[in-house]
């Protein structure tokens, strides 16, 4: 069992920073404009975005967290069915919220919000994504900067500082293009690290594979599908993913900057739906290999209990701890540099699409002098490395508080919560009836607010209290569109009357 990471190990991870970030900067030069730099030139190929778009999904947390789903106690393959909803909601976003980006030119999403409502609309919504969206990469950073500090035993804060400047580093001089091209070498570092890890767990058991099904079908950690219709069960079920998936996905593939921005670089909007749809299809497979290791995992530590004692509160660690101490050497740094592969995909494209966000949908339209091409260029540049710099603070202040580490049910649960509102504002732009800007903002954030009181993040000090079941995160973007969206068309037909 390796004690700590080998010189091979650590030369592999080298090597594979090194070779992105010098990529990186190869595939950035020659930019001249927010266009070049933000939007690609509009000139990315479909299967480029497809992807990216995988990558941008699959975080440290993914890569680390999912396979804790399949090893718990009672785990089981049940996560994979809101994988189900997210084929169908983006089958939804490219039948009706495509359309709005390709109707002209934006840069962000939130523009489209500008000219169906006005400038207050685009700005809301732009500031939530802010947000939202640093704070909880800020926390994928610090779950990237765990798995560093296990496998090289520096402290967790030079981790975090060391990780961040070098995503910082190249996404501020490759801009999108780099941010792309990228991701779509880190999707083959991360499945290629996944499925080695998964055929050393197998050939670690005495039995090998037979040793392997036979567990899984005496713990029952096959099952798949759960037809309960219940909104408050604590496990996946087929309704939870279905519905809640398709509103989930179509919230962050629909209307977050995050993905649009791929949209917007696409050489044309038939291009962007084929990466959209097929990257469901992706995602899909992509989950149950990561739940397979999940249950691979049970079983080794089930054979060999000496290797590591973890309970379902430390399931997020058990891959990350199989990785630095059971697998051979070379293969824990090709594991390791899919780990940063996983976790640098979403950073990258977090600063990209941030920066963007700020320049186009906040700070421009706020100047009475147009800013030249350059000027603007220069300017997202520098909003690329305040980002970066602010999830750092963010990430550290996470260690100093002692934050544990995020899981994909709190990170799914955070997108939930922020763009399910989002995404009825959203429908209330596609809707035939016109409402008022007054109307769609005041449905939105009253989505927000009866959304955390539901989902208990807001406590109600009345002097009475209501005690709701808990709502499961996966109904979050449901329930906060279809609020939204409700409240909003009230407002107007009584404003109408």
């Amino acid at each position: 069992m390796n004690s700590a990471i080998h010189l091979i190990d650590l030369a592999i991870v080298v090597c594979y920073l090194g070779g992105v970030l010098a990529f990186g900067l190869w595939v950035g030069r020659g930019q001249q404009s927010t266009v070049d730099y933000f939007l690609g030139g509009r000139s990315l190929p479909w299967w480029a975005l497809l992807l990216s778009i995988v990558a941008t999904e699959t975080s440290t947390v993914t890569f680390l967290s999912v396979p804790g789903f399949a090893f718990a106690l009672n785990g089981d393959l049940r996560f994979l069915q809101i994988t189900f909803g997210y084929v169908v909601g983006r089958i939804f976003v490219v039948y009706f919220l495509l359309p709005l980006y390709f109707s002209g030119q934006p840069f962000t999403s939130y523009q489209v919000l500008e000219e169906r409502f006005g400038i207050a609309s685009r700005r809301a919504t732009a500031l939530l994504f802010l947000v939202t969206r640093n704070l909880s990469d800020a926390l994928r950073l610090f779950l990237s900067a765990l798995a560093l500090q296990q496998a090289i035993g520096i402290s967790l804060a030079g981790c975090v500082i060391g990780l961040g400047i070098f995503t910082i580093a190249y996404t501020f001089f490759g801009g999108v293009k780099s941010v792309v091209w990228n991701d779509c070498i880190q999707f083959v570092v991360y499945t290629i690290g996944a499925v080695a890890a998964l055929g050393v767990i197998i050939s670690l058991l005495p039995e090998g594979s037979d040793q392997f099904w036979q567990y899984a079908k005496e713990n029952n950690k096959l099952r798949l599908l759960d037809f309960d219709f219940s909104l408050t069960k604590p496990t996946m079920t087929f309704w939870a993913g279905l519905v809640g998936g398709l509103f989930l996905t179509a919230a962050t593939h629909g209307t977050d900057q995050l993905m649009v921005q791929r949209y917007l670089a696409a050489k044309s909007q038939r291009g962007a739906g084929w990466a959209i749809i097929l990257s469901g299809v992706v995602v899909c497979a992509q989950f149950a290999l990561f739940l397979i290791i999940g249950v691979a995992l049970a079983c080794f530590y089930d054979a060999f209990p000496s290797e590591g004692q973890f309970g379902d509160a430390d399931r997020d660690r058990v891959f990350s701890h199989f990785i630095v101490n059971s697998l051979p050497r070379g293969l824990v740094g090709l594991t390791l540099a899919a780990v940063f592969a996983a976790a640098m995909s979403t950073l990258s494209s977090s600063l990209n699409s941030s920066a963007t966000a700020f320049v186009n949908d906040i700070y421009l339209p706020l100047r009475k002098r147009e800013l030249t091409p350059a000027e603007q260029l220069r300017l997202g540049r520098i909003a690329t490395a305040a980002f970066g710099v602010l999830q750092i603070v963010i990430a550290l202040l996470s260690h100093q508080y002692g934050a544990s580490e995020s899981t994909v049910g709190k990170v799914l649960a955070i997108a939930g919560f922020a763009m399910g509102p989002m995404l009825g504002l959203y429908f209330l732009a596609i809707l035939k009836h016109r409402v008022s800007q007054r109307a769609a903002l005041t449905g939105f954030f009253s989505g927000i607010v009866l959304l955390a009181f539901i989902g208990k993040k807001l406590p109600l000090y009345w002097t009475w209290y209501v005690e709701l079941p808990t709502l499961h995160w996966a109904w979050y973007a449901a329930v906060g569109s279809l609020l939204t969206m409700s409240i909003g068309l009230l407002y107007s037909k009584v404003a109408e009357k």
